[in-house]
This record gives structure tokens, C-alpha cells and sequence, in this order.
């Protein structure tokens, strides 16, 4: 086909939203039957570019809908309305190991969606396309407040919905990376929760001190919640991943200061030393590294260092005195960490105490490691910074691209639930109902 002829049309709508709205793409006023890739661009702060791709057959009249037509191959294939999203993985040539991940929140993320002509895999750089829009996705919805905390030696950023509030409040943690990480707790502000992310291993007091910070950090956290008059204080809640987790169960069992209304852990587990700092936590997870395993690709392994689930409960959360609702996400396919394991373990240590009915586990088969917002890219091994021997190597993660994304979708529907479920209701904490999830 002459691309002078070629009066195709690109629609994209919203063409502004946030990271976990879906959005539509139309091409229209193509030649019936016309062939045609439908490609997604993203250069990420970090300089790297990512895309994802598929192979589409416009109709009888001319239109593809990515909603509702299948993609013929590319990095997805069938009726994916946010494949373009989810299947972004690093351009070819690009270094091993990256990961897609929002450093600044208070600038879009944006992505350029492209028509090409023909079924194509590569060379997108070299063409001019068809078409061409450019999409703002964001984590700040209008009106967020981000708000740096660094008062009583804390190294977080708040994050408020707009209005007066009161809102509900939660905490915010990330793994064992370390770093401020906000990208989560700005869009759960976007959804009505005061969100305050926190840096408990690379804050700036430990960079000053040379120590790692105590349990009372997470309590100085909480209280700034608390007490920040735009934040019902009675109404607070905490979410953790990976080693976030460890903290989150540890502080919701056995912190006296903490009145958690709910809890939520994504990819954890509850095996740790329970009358231990964060520091002799760190130390107990590695005192078996030599369990790890490496894989045909030389990614690392982790999840065996934690095995098997002690009967001691001096190295395990106390489940049995759990008092507020915990909400489990579990990817079945975790490589590192036996998040599976420790949620039968925890399932079965509430049901002897008699508390099970404030646990909901949500268990996905194939999904890895790092559950995350809607559409985030599948990352199934990355680079990894050991925060001991700042020493960089490749982790293995887990999951398959396709069923990871689907779970992270289904995870963070039922996650927003359980929160606005547990955080706004008028009851006591350890009433709920979940029978939908």
C-alpha cells in the first residue's frame, strides 16, 4: 500500500489517566484486511526504552479495537486491551537485568503508541509509522499532595488525597532494596488512603549513624500518621512486599503503640527471629545463604534459604495473636522467597488459634515475586543490589509474563477492596466481610 494513500486514523482514549486505568485503542479508516502492528514506545527515566507490540488485521471496514481483537503474535498474543502495557520489555540491545520502575511521580509516565504497516518484529526506529499518539500515564491523580517527612529521623514522603479528610491512612513498604520508593503509595492516595511510603534500609539516618534503624522507627511512622490532622487515626493500615512484610507482621502482632485496622502482605513470609531488631532479621535471612540455587542463567534463587517453615516459634510470627484483618497475596511461582509455604503455615497457625477468619490469601498460579500495579511490566529476574556487600547480581523473581500480569490486575482490584473495606467502615478492627474477594 502507498503510505501516501494511507489516511489511517489513531485513537487512544483516555489519552490521561492513571497507571491502573485501562484505556482504548482504535485505528480506523484503514484498508479492509490491511495488516498492521500496533506498537508501544517508552523511555524511562533511567534513559533505557522499552517496547511491546502486536499484529493486528483491521476488518471489513478498516478497524482494529485493541479491546476486543486478537493480537495474531508480538509480545502478546489474543484480546489484551493493555498488552501494549504489560508485555513492555527492554529494546533490543539494551543492558540484562533492567527493571521498569517510577522514580518520579510527579511527572507522567509516558508511552507513544504507533501503527506500522505489515506484521513487523523489529527495525521500529528506523520506520516513521502510520500514526502516532503520545499517552500520559500517571500515579498522581490532580489534586495529590506529596509531602517529604524528615522529622524524628524519618526518611518518607506523604501522600494525600485531595480535599479536607479526614482520610485512612496506610503505611508503605517496600523490600529489601531499600531506597524511598513512592510510586505505590501516590496511587493508593489517588484511591482516597493517606499513604506514607517509607525507607527503613537506606534512610538518611542510617547513612549518617552506620546503624540500622529500630522497631520504634516503624512506631514514629505510624504516629505521624496518627496525629496529621488530615488522617482518621483510628483508621490506619499497613501494606508490605517482600521483606516489608516481615516488618508488617512483626509490628501488627506485637507492637503496642501500632492499632493496625488491617494488613496486607504481597510476596512474604512470617519466618523471622520475633524478638529481633531489622537488623538481626537481615542477619537471620542470610545465615542460610547457602542455600541458594543458581539457574541455567545464572540468576540467583533465594527461596530455599528460608526452608523449611520452623515448628519454633521463636523464628515465627505469632499468627495466633493477630487482631486486625490480613489480606495475603501469594505468586505461586515466587523464586524468592517460599511465600507459599509461609501462607499454609500462617493459614494453619490462625485456624488452631481460632482467629483464620481474619485471613484472606489470594494465590495465583505462575505469577512471580514482584506483584505490582496493574499493567507494571513483568520483571522475571533483575538486577539486584546486595545492601550488605553493595555487590550487583541477578535475582530470579519468577512468573510468566502473561499470567503475572493478570494476577497483579485481579490482586490490586481485591487489595483497593480489602482497604476501603477495613479502613473506611465504622466497625472495630477484626470485622469484616470478604465473602466477595
Amino acid at each position: 500500500m502507498d503510505r501516501k494513500r494511507c489516511t489511517l486514523k489513531l485513537l487512544v482514549q483516555p489519552s490521561r489517566g492513571l497507571v491502573d486505568e485501562m484505556f482504548i485503542i482504535l485505528v480506523q479508516k484503514a484498508p479492509s484486511g490491511f495488516q498492521l502492528t500496533v506498537h508501544a514506545l517508552h523511555k524511562c527515566e533511567d534513559g533505557h526504552s522499552w517496547e511491546a507490540f502486536g499484529h493486528y488485521t483491521a476488518d471489513t471496514i478498516g478497524t482494529v479495537n485493541v479491546s476486543e481483537d486478537p493480537s495474531l503474535g508480538g509480545t502478546y498474543s489474543g484480546v489484551e486491551q493493555m498488552g501494549l502495557l504489560w508485555s513492555l520489555r527492554p529494546v533490543p540491545g539494551s543492558k540484562p537485568g533492567l527493571r521498569l520502575r517510577k522514580m518520579n511521580v510527579q511527572i507522567p509516565m509516558e508511552v507513544t503508541i504507533s501503527v506500522y504497516q505489515g506484521h513487523q518484529t523489529e527495525g521500529f526506529m528506523d520506520q516513521v509509522p502510520l500514526a502516532s499518539v503520545v499517552v500520559e500515564r500517571w500515579y498522581m491523580a490532580p489534586g495529590v499532595s506529596r509531602i517529604p517527612i524528615t522529622e524524628d529521623g524519618l526518611t518518607a514522603t506523604l501522600f494525600l488525597p485531595p480535599g479536607p479528610g479526614p482520610f485512612p491512612g496506610l503505611l508503605d513498604l517496600w523490600g529489601g532494596g531499600g531506597q524511598l520508593v513512592e510510586y505505590r503509595a501516590s496511587l493508593l492516595a489517588s484511591h482516597g488512603i493517606a499513604s506514607l511510603a517509607l525507607d527503613y534500609l537506606t534512610a538518611k539516618i542510617i547513612m549518617e549513624t552506620g546503624k540500622m534503624v529500630d522497631l520504634q522507627y516503624f512506631e514514629k511512622a505510624y504516629k505521624i500518621l496518627e496525629q496529621h490532622p488530615q488522617v482518621h487515626g483510628s483508621s490506619i493500615g499497613m501494606l508490605g512486599l517482600s521483606l516489608g512484610t516481615s516488618i508488617t507482621l512483626k509490628m501488627a502482632v506485637y507492637s503496642e503503640v501500632m492499632k493496625l485496622r488491617c494488613a496486607v502482605c504481597i510476596s512474604g513470609c512470617h519466618m523471622q527471629p520475633v524478638d529481633g531488631s531489622v537488623e538481626e532479621i537481615l542477619k537471620y535471612f542470610n545465615q542460610n545463604a547457602d542455600r541458594t540455587r543458581i539457574s541455567e542463567e545464572n540468576e540467583l534463587i533465594w527461596r530455599d534459604v528460608l526452608l523449611p517453615v520452623p515448628s519454633d516459634l521463636a523464628f515465627k510470627v505469632d499468627m495466633g495473636r493477630l487482631k486486625c484483618p490480613l489480606l495475603v497475596v501469594v505468586g505461586e511461582d515466587d523464586q524468592n522467597w517460599p511465600a507459599s509455604e509461609s501462607a499454609m503455615d500462617m493459614e494453619e497457625m490462625m485456624e488452631q488459634a481460632g482467629n483464620s477468619h481474619l485471613l484472606t490469601v489470594l494465590s495465583y498460579p505462575k505469577a512471580g515475586h514482584l506483584i505490582e500495579p496493574p499493567y507494571t511490566p513483568h520483571a522475571r529476574a533483575s538486577l539486584f543490589k546486595s545492601l550488605a556487600t553493595r555487590e550487583k547480581m541477578i535475582v530470579l523473581w519468577g512468573g510468566e509474563t502473561a499470567a503475572h500480569s493478570r494476577a497483579q490486575e485481579d490482586a490490586w482490584r481485591k487489595l483497593l477492596v480489602f482497604l476501603k473495606e477495613n479502613l473506611y467502615s465504622g466497625s472495630n478492627p477484626g470485622t469484616t466481610s470478604l465473602s466477595h474477594l
